[in-house]
C-alpha cells in the first residue's frame, strides 16, 4: 500500500479551519459579560437571639439600626411579596421584594432585580441571627452581579466595585446593630 498524497488545498483549508476554531474560542471568552458575585459578613454580638431579632426581624426595620438608612417602608410587613421602598440618607434608593419570612428560624431573604442606589443588578440577600447561649450571631449575606452588564466596565461598576459597595452596606449595618 502507498502513502496518501494530500491535494495542495488540504493543508490550507486545514489551518483556515484551526484559524476560525481558535479566534471563535478567544471570542466566546472574552464575550461573557459579568459573573455572580458573593459578599458575607458575620458579626457576634452580646445579646440574645431573640432579642437582636426583636431589633431587625422585621423587613421594614432596616431604618432602625443601619446608619445609611432614613426609611424603609415595607407594603405588607413580614409577608413574602411585600415590597420594601428603602431611602437612603445621603440620597438614593432601593426597592426589595421580601422572597422568604422565617421567624422561627430567624431569618429572611429579600431580592432586587436592580440595586438603585447600589451598583449591582439581580441582587439576592439573606439575614440571620443565630443564637449561641447569650450571645449571637447575625449573618448578612448576598449574590448579585455588577450592574454593568457588558464588558469593560468603568472603575466604578465594575465586580470590584460592586462587592466593596454591598461588603460596605453589610459591615456598616452589622456594626451599628452591635
Amino acid at each position: 500500500m502507498r502513502g496518501l498524497r494530500m491535494s495542495s488545498t488540504a493543508p490550507g483549508l486545514l489551518a483556515a479551519a484551526m484559524a476560525s476554531a481558535l479566534m471563535l474560542t478567544a471570542f466566546s471568552a472574552s464575550a461573557h459579560g459579568p459573573t455572580r458575585q458573593k459578599a458575607s459578613e458575620t458579626i457576634e454580638i452580646a445579646a440574645p437571639a431573640d432579642k437582636v431579632w426583636a431589633v431587625i426581624g422585621n423587613f421594614d426595620a432596616l431604618k432602625d439600626w443601619h446608619p445609611a438608612v432614613a426609611s424603609s417602608a415595607a407594603d405588607k410587613g413580614n409577608e413574602p411579596g411585600s415590597v420594601r421602598t428603602v431611602e437612603l440618607k445621603g440620597g438614593g434608593s432601593l426597592v426589595e421584594t421580601l422572597q422568604k419570612y422565617d421567624a422561627s428560624g430567624m431569618s429572611y431573604t429579600y431580592r432586587a432585580k436592580d440595586g438603585g442606589a447600589l451598583p449591582v443588578s439581580n441582587y439576592t440577600s439573606t439575614i440571620s441571627v443565630r443564637g449561641d447561649g447569650d450571645k449571637s450571631k447575625v449573618e448578612w449575606r448576598g449574590a448579585f452581579y455588577r450592574a454593568f452588564p457588558n464588558n469593560d466596565p468603568p472603575p466604578d461598576q465594575n465586580d470590584e466595585a460592586a462587592v466593596n459597595a454591598i461588603t460596605g452596606v453589610y459591615t456598616s449595618g452589622l456594626a451599628n446593630l452591635k
